[in-house]
């Protein structure tokens, strides 16, 4: 066995605090989320499907192969499948405003990957990363639950996402009042939260980040433009394929990471991967967006 795939990473505080940071990370996506943005996808619903396909079935999909074909240790290929099999990230749709997208499309892909992400999260992680020839040992030495995880997921991120709509759709001027505040303060405390994990376990980063690095920005190019690609292939505005190419590569690396250490006892490869998407996809984001 690689000896990535025998490190477990320290978390500084404790599991508690990471999930207090992705619950309040979703309460600040649910505060910006409308019954109406739900509705649009049923009266539009081409672009949000082929957004959800994208994130749900192409990612996981490309992600399996390009794992098959690089082959790195097992731990840090469960990891880019946890990743892939997360929902879109809450900072998705202010780039997506930044990169000149359809911001109402982005929107409503949030709030239906979010939705789903219950049930879909939990089955694709078990499904691909049991159908990968490097990862299927390792899922099995874990022994994972995907009726565990799906509770997980319910707690962690429908609970806030209800309540957040909830107080949107009840009390606008006091969504309104703490949404902007809330979304920059979330973003900002899993960013530090993330840069205290590498100080606290710098020594593992630095013999492993490099390879990640590359494995990381391979996955989120292959997730950022094969999405918008095939937006582009099925004849939607440039502005649509900018809001699914973006929602696609920017994943709920905050998810993923609360399931490697729940599920996985935060098995060092799996865990920096995580990590480092939550940082890498803000920067490829950001870079993509003032490209376009």
């Amino acid at each position: 066995m690689p000896p990535v795939d025998q490190m477990v990473l320290n978390l500084p505080g404790s599991m508690w605090l990471l999930n207090v940071i992705l619950g309040l990370i979703m309460f600040g996506v649910a505060l910006d989320l409308h019954l109406d943005d739900f509705k649009r996808v049923l009266k539009s619903p081409k672009g949000p499907a082929i957004g959800l396909v994208c994130q749900f079935l192409v990612l996981p999909a490309l992600t399996f192969l390009l794992i098959e074909l690089i082959e790195p240790a097992p731990s840090i290929a469960l990891g880019m499948v946890v990743v892939a099999c997360c929902p879109g990230g809450n900072i998705s749709n202010f780039t997506t405003h930044l990169a000149g997208g359809n911001t109402a499309l982005s929107i409503s892909m949030t709030a239906v990957s979010t939705a789903v992400s219950v049930i879909l999260t939990p089955v694709n992680i078990a499904f691909w990363g049991g159908a990968s020839s490097v990862t299927s040992g390792l899922l099995q030495e874990v022994h994972l639950d995907p009726m565990q995880m799906m509770a997980t997921v319910t707690v962690i991120l429908g609970i806030p996402l209800v309540v957040g709509m909830l107080i949107e759709a009840r009390r606008p001027r006091v969504a309104a009042f703490f949404r902007k505040p809330l979304k920059y303060f979330s973003i900002g405390f899993f960013v530090a939260f993330i840069l205290i994990a590498f100080q606290q376990n710098v020594d593992n980063f630095l013999k492993y980040v490099g390879l990640i690095m590359i494995v990381v920005a391979l996955q989120n190019g292959l997730a950022l433009f094969g999405a918008y690609g095939i937006a582009r292939a099925f004849k939607e505005t440039e502005q649509d394929a900018r809001a699914i190419g973006i929602e696609v590569g920017m994943q709920n690396s905050a998810l993923g990471l609360t399931l490697i250490f729940t599920f996985f006892n935060g098995l060092g490869g799996m865990a920096i991967v995580a990590a480092w998407w939550g940082i890498w996809h803000l920067i490829s984001g950001l870079s993509v967006a003032g490209m376009w």
